[in-house]
């Protein structure tokens, strides 16, 4: 029997007064990355078709390919040595959400961000627009709402960009029932009940306003019988092996590139690797990899399973340098490219293995060994190939990657010069 004295009642009338600001929070989000990545989209469209056309050039030529990535390193590198803030701190030493940003930071990151998507850098917006929304939020929030604490804007901007960059409120809720924030009296779903108010809106808002499918057109899975466990479970250790290599490298190579102290020269010469990775890369690992994997299927008939090995490992290739020569972009997008060329590697050069299962399995083991996600790992598989038939095999292949990755690196440099930013608890 419950003890009167150490009763303790959710906050029912907290939770509904913050439903309102969570709701504007959502479309706040949302609407920056919208706005942000539409108009690095027309950028994007000026860049490679028409000012390429005007020069008599096609858009794919070694020539334009070579030469947008290195004007953007310069622009890039322009904006990080003397934009105010210097478009915020490094993300490959961060994670996903940090400590808020002052709001002078806020324009050269935005502007750094809308030219790294734009000019085809292989990475994705998930850290740049996570800072700029949740800098924004901390502002409004205070200013307009009373007796919230800093953490809980924090939280909710982070719930509210995730919602609108996947699409559904599913990834949030994932990703917060694995931090299990905030007071562990109060039952999960009420402590998740404002983020999931701003994550719902934020999704709602997106999956008006812009295409989200992530989805690879492939043949369905038919389960074939136990041996698919064993398949998935060799999959997805070779998916996290690839993942945690490229986190073994990680630090060294982001301490090796910066001992060049300019990052107008460092940004510049990255570019000029980026857009020789994407000449070998035949174009399709260039940018962050969402339209990209969906062309995917196309290039079956044209290229073999080495090939599509090589995309796959010029594609996490250009992610790393990318990001530890301080391009600001995320790595989740581009990794969950990687993880599908390697599923289409592996079905070409073994037939017999199911597509479905090979692009699932591997995907799940290298976003395990990226994020060190499990919830998220599985709700990625399940977008690139929504087939409830791999779900069991793919929970098999989640939980054989997540023993290899545990205790090892994640993939995020550590610098000795930098302190830890702690994540922000919700209450």
């Amino acid at each position: 029997m419950t003890d009167a004295a150490t009763e303790f009642r959710v906050p029912v009338r907290k939770l509904l007064v913050l439903a309102i600001p969570a709701a504007v929070i959502g479309v706040l989000c949302a609407l920056t990355l919208w706005g942000l990545s539409a108009l690095a989209k027309v950028i994007e469209n000026l860049v490679w078709q028409d000012a390429a056309g005007a020069l008599g050039l096609e858009p794919d030529s070694p020539v334009v390919v070579i030469g947008v990535l290195t004007l953007t390193g310069l622009a890039v590198g322009l904006v990080v040595k003397y934009a105010p803030g210097h478009a915020g701190p490094d993300p490959a030493s961060a994670g996903l959400v940090s400590a808020p940003l002052p709001l002078s930071a806020l324009p050269g990151l935005a502007l750094a961000l809308v030219l790294m998507l734009a000019g085809g850098v292989s990475l994705g917006p998930e850290n740049p627009i996570m800072a700029i929304n949740a800098a924004l939020v901390v502002v409004l929030g205070s200013r307009f709402v009373r007796g919230v604490a800093v953490p809980t804007w924090v939280v909710l901007s982070t719930a509210g960009t995730i919602g609108a960059m996947f699409g559904t409120p599913l990834a949030a809720a994932l990703m917060f029932s694995e931090l299990d924030p905030g007071d562990r009296r109060i039952p999960l779903w009420d402590r998740l009940f404002p983020m999931l108010v701003s994550a719902a809106t934020g999704a709602l808002f997106m999956t008006k306003v812009a295409d989200l499918d992530m989805a690879i057109a492939v043949p369905d899975y038919a389960w074939r019988g136990i041996q698919d466990v064993g398949l998935v479970v060799v999959i997805a250790l070779a998916g996290a092996g690839l993942g945690l290599a490229g986190a073994y490298v990680f630090t060294p190579l982001h301490r090796f590139v910066h001992r060049i102290g300019n990052p107008v020269l460092l940004l510049t010469l990255a570019g000029v690797v980026l857009g020789l990775l994407g000449v070998l890369g035949g174009n399709v690992t260039l940018f962050k990899g969402l339209d990209e994997m969906r062309e995917l299927p196309g290039l079956v008939a044209t290229t073999s399973g080495a090939g599509f090995l090589l995309m796959a490992v010029v594609k996490l290739v250009a992610m790393l340098i990318a990001s530890a020569s301080g391009f600001r972009g995320g790595r989740i997008f581009p990794v969950v490219f990687v993880g599908a060329a390697l599923g289409f590697a592996i079905n070409g050069m073994w037939p017999s293995v199911p597509l479905a299962l090979a692009i699932g399995a591997a995907t799940a083991g290298i976003v395990v060994a990226a994020t060190r996600s499990g919830w998220l790992s599985i709700f990625l598989v399940m977008v690139v190939v929504p087939d409830p038939d791999i779900i069991i095999p793919v929970l098999f292949a989640t939980l054989a990657a997540w023993l290899l990755v545990t205790n090892r690196p994640e993939l995020e440099a550590k610098k000795d010069d930098v302190e830890p930013v702690s994540r922000p608890a919700a209450t």
